[in-house]
Parts: structure tokens; C-alpha cells; sequence
């Protein structure tokens, strides 16, 4: 099981954190991987580390995941390289105005988390399923895999720190992969979405680090820890994978047990 050799993988936010973390993951399974993120120039190292400890092949693409051009580049991109996609993850995620309370929130901060953590989900779900939808009529390809990053905090609302946004845009990130595995279950494309608890990456290091937070993971998260580098990459390489089929639009939160309590 779980064998990706010959299969393709794209990641959007790939340039660092969970995104970065589960390339490596499905690298290991011999996943081809296309890693997509405005920070090329990370890519392109993470490329070559990867290539040259895995024997797979890596193509690093420049992208802003808020722009339908610069999607459809990557995508055409993807296909004159590979001619198809078998697993998209759309990780790629940013906030504006985090510890600002919901009646202080300013509107360019709503509209800037909208954008970056929804709308884009939407645009790559779009470009990159009608890619796999070709290369399966084409016999390029037998199925499709879209995963998309959402958070605990799309299923809970929580005490800690104010952050509306992150809450409602993750929140229709569940309910957009429910909507999008009900319309593309006939397609043999299965959505599911991955809700990660605290885990350390460029956005969550600062706040994770206080000792506030720290308290209050100790206190919230059954497990009493934060998330450790690669323990998300097994739920991702199942979800992805070719024998799940039966598996979609489901949301499983990789967490330590808060969202249990």
C-alpha cells in the first residue's frame, strides 16, 4: 500500500513548514512532487535535497495562490512536464490581525485571510481538478486526490487568542471540501481536508514559544504537547493515496486529542 512511485504530488505552500513537511513525506514514497509557493528560491533548494535523497523528481514553481493567472501557469506548467496530477494539497495559508478582537477587526485583514486562506483553495481546487479530470479521460492518470489544509479551529471556536478570520475561513474550508467531494465523487476525485492542532511553523513559532500558550496547550491538548515535525505526513500520504478511494469529504483533525474534549 501507499506506493507513489510514478505518481504525481503538488503542494502549494511548500516553502516551508507543514507544506515542506509533507513533501518530504511523500518524497519518501516515492512520490514526483511539484512544489509551488512565491518563495522560488526555497523551492528550488528543497528541489534539489529532495532529488537527491529520495531519486525522485521535484519541479519547483513559482505561484501566488490569490491569482488565477499565476495558478493556470503553474498548472500548465505541471502538465508539459508530467501530463498529470494524481494529489493536490492546498496548504498554502496566511492571517492578518491575529490577537485582535473580533469587534476591533478591521475589514483589509478580514479580506487579505479570506483571500489567501478560502478563495485560493478554491482557485487550485478548480485549475487542478479539471487537470486531473483530463488526464483520467486521457488514461493519463486513474484517479484524483484534492487535500485541502484547514485547522482545528475550522471545527472549534477557542479561549487562547482572538483571531475571527483564521476561525470563519477555515471553518468554509471544511464545508467547501464536504461541497466539492459531493460534486466530484462520480469523477473519481475524492476532497478531503486535514484540520493539524498546534504544530511549529513560520506563522505559529512567535505565539507557540510564549509561555501563556504554552500553559494553555499543556492544560487544552490531551497529549500535552505540541505537534512534531512529520506527524501529519501519514494522514496526508492516506488520504492521498490510491487505495482511499471510498474515503471523501471528510475532515480529520490531527490534534493530540483537543478537539475530543
Amino acid at each position: 500500500m501507499f506506493n507513489y512511485k510514478g505518481k504525481v504530488v503538488a503542494i502549494t505552500g511548500a516553502s516551508s513548514g507543514l507544506g515542506k513537511q509533507m513533501a518530504y513525506g511523500f518524497a519518501e514514497q516515492g512520490a514526483n512532487l511539484v512544489l509551488l509557493a512565491r518563495r522560488v528560491e526555497r523551492l528550488e533548494a528543497s528541489a534539489k535535497d529532495l532529488e537527491a535523497k529520495f531519486g525522485v523528481k521535484v519541479l519547483p514553481l513559482k505561484c501566488d495562490v490569490t491569482s488565477v493567472e499565476s495558478i493556470d501557469e503553474a498548472v500548465a506548467a505541471v502538465e508539459k512536464e508530467f501530463g498529470h496530477c494524481e494529489v493536490i494539497i492546498n496548504c498554502a495559508g496566511g492571517e492578518k490581525g491575529t490577537g485582535t478582537p473580533l469587534l476591533d477587526y478591521k475589514k483589509d485583514d478580514w479580506e487579505f485571510t479570506l483571500g489567501l486562506d478560502l478563495t485560493s483553495i478554491f482557485l487550485a481546487t478548480k485549475a487542478f481538478g479539471n487537470l486531473m479530470k483530463r488526464a483520467i479521460a486521457a488514461g493519463k492518470q486513474s484517479y484524483g486526490r484534492i487535500i485541502n489544509i484547514a485547522s482545528i479551529y475550522g471545527l472549534v471556536g477557542n479561549t487562547a487568542i482572538p483571531t475571527i478570520a483564521y476561525h470563519s475561513t477555515k471553518g468554509a474550508v471544511v464545508n467547501f471540501t464536504r461541497g466539492a467531494a459531493a460534486e466530484l465523487a462520480t469523477s473519481n476525485i475524492t476532497v478531503n481536508a486535514i484540520c493539524p492542532g498546534y504544530f511549529y511553523t513560520e506563522l505559529t513559532t512567535e505565539t507557540l514559544n510564549t509561555e501563556y500558550f504554552q500553559n494553555f496547550a499543556k492544560q487544552s491538548v490531551p497529549m500535552q504537547r505540541y505537534g512534531r515535525e512529520g506527524e501529519l505526513n501519514s494522514v496526508a500520504v492516506f488520504l492521498g493515496a490510491e487505495e482511499s478511494s471510498y474515503v471523501t469529504g471528510q475532515a480529520i483533525a490531527v490534534d493530540g486529542g483537543y478537539t475530543c474534549v
